[in-house]
């Protein structure tokens, strides 16, 4: 039985870590989160979820000697000039909070009548930190900025984050209904196809 490839997940998330290992199954990879081998957080100084996600991919893979793979993503506002954008996460400052998030979210919208929006997220893939030609895939899921919260699932922005589409907030969606119309999950499939094409 051959050996499954190890791909270091450039997050400690678990959700990310289980949904990661789930999609690359058929590949025999094998997704560890960066803190299970001692990679710390990179800073995330750039003003694009690509070259962020760049970065967070070149840094495990230069710590770890392991292909590396990492996304970026967030919510953009059309009526904010996309913001929070890459700051999506830390919208309100620290700690991070998505409640307050959400807060300054609906305090900046204030009266603005285009609500529309939409979650981002980019993936990077590097076989090695000075990978030449990293795999690069991303994703759109949009929506509309609700005036107050709907629903207790999910997490960030989305009870906020109204489809008009299926008349729920992605706060009241399935884990099945999210994984249909997810920013990451369209950027996986992406990613996957490239896979096919390439290899590791």
């Amino acid at each position: 039985m051959a050996t499954k490839q190890k791909i270091v997940l450039a997050s400690n998330n678990a959700g990310k870590v289980k949904e990661f290992n789930h999609l690359l199954a058929p590949f025999d990879f094998e997704v560890i989160p960066q803190g299970e081998l001692g990679v710390p957080e990179c800073p995330e100084p750039f003003t694009t979820f690509v070259e962020n996600a760049l970065a967070k991919a070149r840094h495990a893979a230069q710590i770890t000697g392991l292909p590396a793979l990492a996304d970026d993503s967030g919510l953009c506002v059309h009526a904010l000039s996309g913001a929070p954008g890459v700051l999506s996460a830390r919208f309100a400052g620290e700690p991070k909070s998505d409640a307050r998030n959400n807060e300054k979210l609906l305090a900046d919208m204030q009266g603005q009548t285009d609500r529309r929006a939409w979650y981002y997220a980019a993936l990077v893939l590097v076989r090695a930190a000075n990978d030449p030609q990293p795999l690069i895939a991303d994703g759109v899921c949009t929506g509309d900025i609700l005036l107050t919260p709907q629903g207790d699932g999910g997490f960030g922005y989305d009870p906020l984050f109204w489809r008009a589409d299926l008349q729920k907030s992605v706060a009241q969606l399935s884990a099945t209904e999210k994984a249909t119309i997810s920013h990451r999950a369209k950027a996986l499939q992406k990613l996957i196809e490239q896979l096919k094409e390439t290899g590791l």
